[in-house]
């Protein structure tokens, strides 16, 4: 059954008309009057629903029941990404989406290829963050991961220390392994560096803001493998 994001305050048996990017979704699967669907507005939960007009700028749905169910990880992460070039961030947005991510930081750090600042800055974040809702779309989450824009490392050292377990994926010969259970009611921020990796003062600098050194084995993986294989490693130890 079609799942479609619908920012709406949506209730019970309740007539409402789709937004334009739903529209256009369910326009692309060839949904009919009468087809069932599934729609949910980030606020918690999921509805039934049905279409009850279909046209080429309106589509009409009818919502029937309410489902509280959530879909997300125990463990709350937020992780902060060096940028990789072209279209890995994208792949990167969106696979990070599908395993339960609470929020994602992009970060510009001195050997980032990827520069944004300004309006392009805002495009690109509001480019990500519809890649992130298509994925909860389409892997049953029903929250909606946040996007930040993109911010350098060193404004994020300015930043005052969240209560979080930070946590830095390092190349050093002997970082620590990572830990072996972190409380469900406290985030970890993963902080995964770019193309290149971290520059040795950065990730002293990272150290001394209190993240801790965190080895994924001894092989080098490419920025996008390293993030994902560090969330993976947290949600399969839940």
């Amino acid at each position: 059954m079609p799942r479609i994001y619908c920012p709406l305050p949506l209730i019970e048996h309740a007539a409402f008309e789709l937004p334009e990017r739903a529209v256009k979704h369910v326009q692309v699967l060839r949904c009919q009057p009468g087809d069932p669907l599934i729609v949910f507005n980030g606020l918690g939960g999921e509805y039934t629903a049905t279409i009850v007009e279909m046209g080429r700028q309106k589509v009409s749905i009818q919502t029937l029941v309410h489902s509280p169910i959530e879909r997300e990880n125990a463990q709350q992460v937020h992780l902060i990404v060096g940028m990789p070039a072209n279209e890995r961030m994208d792949w990167l947005i969106e696979k990070a989406t599908e395993l339960g991510v609470k929020r994602i930081t992009p970060l510009m750090t001195q050997r980032s290829v990827l520069k944004l600042q300004g309006e392009r800055a805002i495009k690109k974040t509001l480019h990500w963050q519809l890649i992130a809702i298509g994925a909860c779309e389409q892997s049953g989450r029903n929250s909606i991961p946040t996007i930040d824009e993109p911010l350098t490392l060193n404004h994020l050292l300015d930043e005052p220390s969240r209560d979080a377990y930070q946590m830095v994926l390092s190349t050093q010969p002997k970082p620590f392994k990572g830990p072996t259970k972190i409380p469900n009611d406290r985030m970890v921020q993963v902080l995964s560096g770019p193309e290149g990796g971290l520059d040795p003062k950065e990730e002293n600098a990272l150290i001394e803001k209190g993240f801790v050194p965190w080895s994924l084995g001894p092989r080098i993986l490419r920025a996008e493998t390293a993030a994902l294989m560090g969330l993976m490693s947290l949600t399969q130890s839940e």
